[in-house]
């Protein structure tokens, strides 16, 4: 049976952070949990799925694995190995290099054997992108990174072999978020030609509650409902573990922001997202609370 994405068994976007996954992670395993759900064979499968895609997309580096995972799956087929004989060579020419099939003359890559030797540009493998996560104390700090991933190259017998690749890359302090580097000679091998790049992004993790919007670093900052109704005071302990008290406005919502100048990463914006707390349970006097408000329209 094909593994079910992990992204739809939870409900989220590609683009959602450690929270958003984790959030939808706890309220899908309550929801198919056997205490709940008793003798119920189809609920128990349901939570194992639930489980098992939680562990696959739970951290940056987890989504980065099952990212490149997918894309050697796509050249690979379905099948778990490579077959290059027969028809199958043009498709996975087509997937790794970008040709269009064999073209004319019998030539793999798409209709080169019509020009002249001498004019033809040598083929290139595929581009990498690989993703190297960091701490904040680790940006700052710089250094040698190791980082691992999996390429296609070409064995003594001319054949293409999945391979674990290991590279060590200089980071400059104070690196910022996003920046790419490349990395020549060190993506998939072409069978007649050079080998690809590897596009390497540096990601600067903040742990859990933090994520960024492009270059804009977020903070989700859980807020009871009365409080984003009513307005008052939460408090707020910022990247560089500041503590302050920040003041809600009445009739704040759900996923509104506030922008704190400089207190993001390296002098950069900081901007402060609202959302509602993750209750595990609710006391008899909240659950009380509650069923008043229901009473009242709320």
């Amino acid at each position: 049976m094909a593994q079910q994405d992990p992204y739809s068994v939870l409900g989220v976007g590609r683009n959602a952070s450690d929270v958003e996954i984790k959030r939808a992670f706890r309220k899908k395993a309550r929801q198919y949990h056997p205490d709940r759900n008793p003798d119920n064979d189809s609920a128990e499968a349901k939570f194992k799925e639930v489980q098992a895609a939680y562990e696959t997309i739970a951290t940056a580096k987890d989504r980065a694995e099952h990212e490149q995972q997918q894309r050697m799956s796509s050249m690979f087929g379905n099948g778990g190995g490579a077959s290059f004989g027969g028809g199958g060579m043009d498709d996975v020419f087509s997937q790794m290099f970008g040709g269009g099939g064999r073209g004319r003359g019998g030539n793999p890559f798409g209709g080169m054997g019509q020009q002249p030797r001498q004019r033809q540009q040598r083929p290139k493998g595929t581009d990498i992108g690989v993703s190297l996560d960091l701490t904040t104390e680790e940006a700052e700090k710089g250094g040698v990174f190791s980082f691992s991933f999996k390429r296609l190259k070409q064995n003594q017998s001319g054949k293409m072999e999945a391979t674990t690749t290991t590279l060590r890359t200089s980071v400059k302090a104070g690196v910022k978020h996003g920046t790419t580097t490349r990395m020549k000679g060190q993506g998939h091998d072409h069978p007649e030609g050079d080998a690809g790049d590897v596009m390497l992004t540096i990601r600067i993790q903040f742990g859990e509650g933090r994520f960024w919007d492009k270059d804009i670093l977020i903070q989700e900052v859980p807020t009871p409902f009365s409080t984003l109704m009513l307005g008052g005071k939460v408090k707020v302990t910022l990247p560089n573990k500041k503590k302050i008290m920040l003041s809600v406005t009445p009739e704040t919502l759900v996923g509104d922001r506030q922008r704190i100048a400089g207190a993001g990463y390296d002098g950069g914006d900081l901007e402060l997202e609202f959302i509602l707390p993750d209750y595990d349970e609710l006391t008899s006097e909240q659950l009380k609370a509650l069923e008043e408000l229901k009473n009242t329209g709320l």
